[in-house]
């Protein structure tokens, strides 16, 4: 090393730099994994804060892949060959500002109103009735009034457009996460020893996957947390956190996130541009010609040369022609083609995976936030972290590292299929998943929420205020349930004589309903353990092929090429799978939404409820086509990384015996030195006696 650094630079480095890098950025990591992965478990409440279908949600989602977009290619290609911790430091900042945008629309916009049709007041037990149209005038009954209950104009709502600025700061955190990835990984592999590379990036992935289970944690308690809290008084809340209207305090774990990840800015200010090069990937051990080649050489010279600045201009002309290069590398290109079909079901899956839990099981967001931090998580972490220590353990080469990954993805593949039958009946709600008339069954094409029960009261057909009747069925408002009478308050209204409960099936009684739906299906009870227990599975054994997989990507290209290929293929997967995913996906499940919530300043809001069987065949069907897609590439991959393998073994095998070869000539060089000595030396002292013996 001292070939190339002065000994005031070796002295300026403090012990452990490395190890300090390593936790420097796994801190980094956790903290982006944190803001993104509440981010995902903030989907839902985003929703129906801003009124907004899942697709818009998508597009939210996607743009921190946008933000990636703008500045992925250079940051990569220009920041590997400048000072690679504070450029890493700079983007935590900007990552943390962004956070904080993303919360601002909170502060900006109203008290959070939800559409209902329940009229109460907090200080009385007595209510209006659930049906005004017996107490009202033929005159008003015919001026259609009541048939629109929420505000028809947006005054003081700003939903419509408070949304951009959550997207406008997922833009600004996309930006800059960007280089903590490409430069992080790669500094790690260039002064790292080549055994501890893989493990030194699994231990840093692991953190990474750390970070969600977290992340979901803070989305859980949030969810809990009225959003309003504070400035509301509870009581007259009459809705729960099970509610499809119920939006919790997503804002505040956005102000936590933030703070975590302007922290995790500070140690990278500290830490120097370069490290010692290890024995067995540096010059080190060379001979002096070696280091003088080395240092001749444009390519290497870079390599362990990264303190000498390059002109930007110089690194401006190598750009295309170097990128041109990487992408002519087949193994690249196919592997970059199978990740990004992979991450597209990857992401969409994870995206709306609490979503699904919630929709299709009938768990409330906390709980399915909750569910996939605790259980979901870990289990990709743990996958991770043994993948990265039995490729250690195992020395597994390139090709075993493909096939290594290949094979537990497959695994997970062929049990992920075990998903489709694990079905829930639709929630039995009247009118919309099954007839007023009777109690099975349903009839999409008949959808009615009007019906000869409710016929005397003039009902909205847009409000969503659902009561559970004593029948068990879940009515959209207790207008539309026939319900002549109330009693009570808030969550602990009661409303009395619903008619259409009668119809349904209890012929006698003073007939109830209360507020809220009715609890979720027993078969949903029976088989989501069985759901989790099998989601957890599967995500160990797909996450076991997670780093063999990454290094795959790394060991296949040339080393001056690594930060442009790590970052080439995040641009990429980012680009074609980051950003489409969430919104496709999103577009999709909104196509199996049954009915739908209403602004306040009139339009379609978010959806309140789906259909689960559409709903399940659509999320888990495009999940396991793109999957099956990827494998068909896999295959070529393999071909062409056998032939790159052969290819690189030829060129070794020229090299040694070129080597070989040079070695014999300086041999017989040295042999013919020393015979040429042993001359002289006899010569000499035969010349020395011959004087001797004269004298």
């Amino acid at each position: 090393m001292s070939h190339f650094l002065p000994p005031s630079f070796l002295l300026s480095f403090p012990p452990h730099a490395l190890q300090m890098f390593l936790v420097a950025l796994s801190f980094a990591y956790f903290a982006k994994a944190l803001s993104g992965s509440y981010m995902k478990s903030t989907i839902t409440q985003l929703e129906r804060r801003f009124d907004i279908p899942s697709y818009l949600t998508g597009v939210i989602d996607g743009s921190f892949e946008i933000g990636n977009l703008l500045v992925i290619a250079f940051v990569s290609y220009f920041g590997a060959k400048l000072h690679r911790p504070k450029i890493i430091a700079m983007g935590c900042v900007l990552m943390a500002m962004g956070t904080f945008i993303i919360a601002l629309p909170h502060f900006l916009i109203g008290r959070y109103k939800f559409e209902t049709s329940i009229r109460s007041s907090v200080n009385s037990t007595n209510n209006l009735s659930p049906c005004p149209a017996r107490l009202l005038s033929p005159a008003t009954l015919a001026s259609g009034d009541l048939l629109s209950k929420t505000p028809s104009t947006g005054t003081g709502e700003s939903n419509l457009s408070m949304w951009i600025y959550v997207f406008l700061g997922n833009v600004l955190r996309g930006i800059g996460e960007t280089p903590v990835q490409p430069l992080g990984i790669s500094y790690i592999d260039d002064f790292a020893r080549e055994e501890n590379a893989a493990f030194y990036i699994g231990c840093v992935q692991t953190i990474a996957v750390i970070g969600p289970v977290f992340g979901y944690l803070l989305g859980s308690l949030c969810a809990k947390i009225y959003v309003d809290i504070g400035f509301v008084n509870m009581e007259s809340i009459t809705i729960s956190p099970g509610d499809a209207r119920w939006v919790g305090a997503w804002w505040l774990g956005y102000l936590v996130a933030g703070v975590i990840t302007l922290l995790s800015a500070i140690p990278f200010w500290f830490l120097p541009r370069s490290l010692p090069i290890p024995s067995d990937r540096g010059p080190a051990q060379c001979t002096p010609e070696q280091t003088s080649f080395i240092k001749d050489s444009p390519l290497l010279e870079h390599k362990y040369q990264a303190d000498e600045p390059a002109s930007f201009l110089e690194m401006a002309k190598d750009f295309i022609p170097t990128l041109k290069t990487l992408l002519g590398n087949p193994v690249y290109f196919i592997y970059l083609c199978v990740t990004i079909i992979q991450l597209n079901s990857l992401i969409g899956m994870v995206t709306y995976k609490p979503k699904y839990i919630e929709q299709h099981y009938g768990q409330s967001a906390s709980k399915a936030n909750f569910l996939m931090g605790t259980i979901n998580i870990p289990a990709v972490a743990l996958g991770i972290f043994t993948g990265g220590l039995l490729m250690k353990r195992l020395k597994l080469s390139i090709m075993g590292a493909a096939k290594f990954a290949f094979g537990t993805s497959l695994i997970g593949y062929f049990l992920s299929l075990f998903f489709f039958v694990m079905s829930c009946e639709n929630a039995k709600v009247a009118g919309i998943t099954l007839p007023y008339n009777r109690a099975v069954g349903v009839s999409y094409e008949e959808r009615s929420v009007f019906s000869a029960c409710n016929s005397d009261c003039v009902c909205s057909d847009r409000d969503w205020d659902p009561v559970c009747g004593e029948n068990g069925i879940t009515y959209v408002s207790p207008c539309l349930a026939g319900c002549q009478t109330s009693t009570g308050s808030g969550k602990n209204t009661v409303f009395s004589n619903c008619s259409c409960a009668v119809a349904a099936g209890l012929s006698s009684g003073n007939l109830t309903a209360s507020v809220g739906h009715c609890p979720h299906r027993d078969d949903c009870d029976r088989v989501f353990p069985y759901f989790l227990a099998l989601s957890v599975i599967t995500s160990f054994i797909i996450s076991l092929g997670g780093t063999p997989g990454y290094m795959v990507l790394i060991r296949c290209i040339k080393p001056q090429l690594k930060s442009l290929a790590l970052g080439f293929h995040t641009l990429s997967t980012r680009t074609l799978a980051g950003i489409p995913a969430p919104i496709y996906f999103g577009a999709i499940i909104d196509t199996t939404c049954l009915k739908w919530g209403q602004k306040r300043c009139g339009g379609r809001g978010a959806c309140r409820i789906y259909n689960t069987t559409a709903y399940r065949i659509a999320y888990l069907g495009l999940t396991m086509g793109l999957r099956t897609v990827s494998f068909l590439l896999c295959i070529l991959g393999f071909v062409l990384l056998k032939r790159h393998l052969r290819r690189e073994e030829r060129s070794a095998h020229q090299v040694a015996n070129g080597g070989a070869e040079l070695e014999v000539l300086r041999k017989e060089e040295v042999l013919a030195s020393n015979s040429d000595q042993s001359l002289r030396t006899s010569t000499t002292d035969y010349n020395n006696t011959e004087r001797e013996t004269r004298l």
